[in-house]
């Protein structure tokens, strides 16, 4: 045998049978390791055996390792010496807690594990139990949780009963008001600063800057127009933002998004005077216009009105979609207000400046039909400019209910001018008037006190309209026919009438059913 290997030996069992028992703690020797326990001669009549999972390093486990260990058992059932080195541990870490902290004290801990309700935290080698309502772990990932170190206060202590509850709400809410009363210390006007976005309403986002939130206002928030706030930002996104005011007694901090950039319509007027010409993204479409951004931070707004001299009636969102790049001119600048006013259509001539020399009254044109309203049809002739026909210009004889009964949209149609008007950009367009007015050859065809056979085209509450021949509709007035026979007739009744009035001026016949 070698010296050392004596030495050690003596030093093994040199230790005194009579000092071991069962709950207390021994020192012990590595002796040996193996696949599932450590070997430990404690002085003992016979080695301990202690699992290896209860060492947090098994790699820095060793023959000649030094440790502390629990005597657990002198004599198992199997006659085996069980040790114990977690419950050692444990034990030690109470003795030593136990003499040096109270209810109310702060302590380090790691978390160990989750359980039920909770987690198992280490605190300087005692096991304590954290609360999930007292943890304040709200929005920590699992990872983040059992990885790094936390500050706990002790809740409730029971040192006979080794039972030790934590609490970190409170240790957190310390921090934060340390954190709070320094921000509130280095906070100055004018100041930068990195904050989450906590909150949003319509008015505007609640940015937490780490212990202090600010509201950052909507219209701070972009030097161009923007509806609400979530079409910049969301919840949880981290944003750089500028102090712009502060009050600590009232809690109050204004901030500032827009301010991190040079305010854009600082010399707007000299940038883009009146009949400026330039190009822009659109960037917005809606019913009444287009929102072009002409440069980042500066949106001006194309009016419907100002899309084209040819059509009063255009639908901006047929037109024009996000994205697309256009050409177009400054009409008007407001800087107070942040409007800038756009036209396409004054990049071009105006063709109503010319409209009457190109569209003489009485002159015929042709056209195709593009619209209708109860009253008209509206006819683009071949300049692109449009004009309309009255309801009461499309017929010399019929009564007209719809335009539509008359025209279809896409139709090519022929039509006299009747009046123009540049300054209200109007045309004023007939379709009778292709015609004569037949309205003499009417009044010699069906003089007064003649007879007819009339076909029944409506039934109305102020009289009945007949037909009198294909061209030619005649009303036979309420009080000139039974009330009882009047509500019995439907188009395409037949009805005898006599003509008893006919006024070539209002081009209308008169008719009655008392033959």
């Amino acid at each position: 045998m070698t010296q050392e290997k004596q030495v050690l030996m003596e030093e093994m069992y040199s230790g005194s049978f009579h000092n071991i028992k069962e709950g207390g703690i021994v020192k012990g020797t590595v002796i040996a390791v193996n696949a599932k326990e450590a070997i430990v001669d404690i002085g003992f009549k016979s080695e301990g055996f202690v699992p290896l999972e209860e060492f947090r390093n098994i790699d820095c486990l060793e023959t000649g390792t030094q440790i502390d260990v629990l005597v657990e058992s002198i004599e198992d059932e199997d006659g085996r010496l069980v040790l114990s080195h977690l419950k050692a541990e444990k034990l030690q870490g109470w003795m030593k807690l136990g003499d040096t902290i109270k209810e109310g004290d702060i302590v380090d801990g790691r978390v160990v594990k989750q359980v039920k309700g909770g987690f198992i935290v280490d605190a300087g080698g005692v096991e304590a139990f954290l609360p999930m309502s007292l943890s304040s772990f709200k929005g920590f990932s699992a990872q983040e949780i059992m990885t790094n170190k936390y500050r706990f206060q002790v809740s409730k202590l029971n040192k006979a009963r080794r039972n030790l509850i934590l609490s970190r709400r409170e240790v957190v809410q310390k921090e934060r008001e340390l954190l709070r009363d320094k921000l509130w210390n280095d906070l100055k006007k004018g100041q930068r600063r990195v904050g989450t976005v906590k909150g949003i309403t319509d008015f505007g986002a609640f940015i937490d800057l780490g212990g202090v939130d600010g509201l950052l206002h909507i219209t701070d928030i972009s030097w161009t127009r923007i509806n609400h706030p979530s079409e910049v930002m969301k919840i949880g996104d981290k944003i750089e933002v500028v102090i712009l005011d502060f009050n600590k007694e009232e809690s109050k901090v204004s901030l500032g998004l827009k301010q991190i950039v040079s305010n854009p319509w600082e010399g707007i007027y000299e940038k883009y005077p009146t009949g400026t010409k330039t190009k822009g993204k659109v960037v917005n479409v809606m019913p009444y216009g287009v929102f072009v951004e002409i440069e980042r931070g500066i949106e001006g707004l194309l009016h419907s009105s100002e899309i084209t001299w040819q059509k009063k009636l255009v639908n901006p969102q047929e037109m024009f979609k996000v994205g697309d790049e256009i050409e177009v001119q400054i009409i008007n600048v407001d800087k107070d207000s942040k409007r800038i006013s756009l036209s396409m259509k004054q990049l071009e001539a105006n063709p109503w400046l010319e409209a009457d020399g190109k569209y003489p009254v009485g002159c015929r044109v042709k056209g195709k039909v593009r619209g209708f309203t109860d009253y008209g049809a509206f006819v683009e002739l071949d300049s692109g400019l449009e004009g309309m026909i009255h309801i009461s210009d499309m017929s010399w004889t019929k009564k007209i209910n719809h335009p539509q009964d008359v025209l279809q949209k896409g139709q090519d149609v022929e039509v006299v001018v009747l009046a123009v008007d540049p300054g209200s950009r109007k045309i004023n367009l007939g379709l009778k008037q292709l015609t004569e007015n037949p309205w003499s050859q009417i009044a010699q065809k069906f003089p007064i006190d003649s007879e007819a056979d009339a076909e029944v085209v409506l039934n109305s509450n102020f009289g009945v309209f007949v037909k009198l021949d294909d061209e030619v509709e005649a009303l036979v007035y309420s009080s000139e026919i039974e009330k009882e026979k009047a509500s019995a007739l439907k188009p395409g009744d037949r009805l005898k009438v006599k003509i008893i009035k006919v006024d070539v001026d209002q081009m209308k016949i008169g008719v009655s059913a008392r033959v």
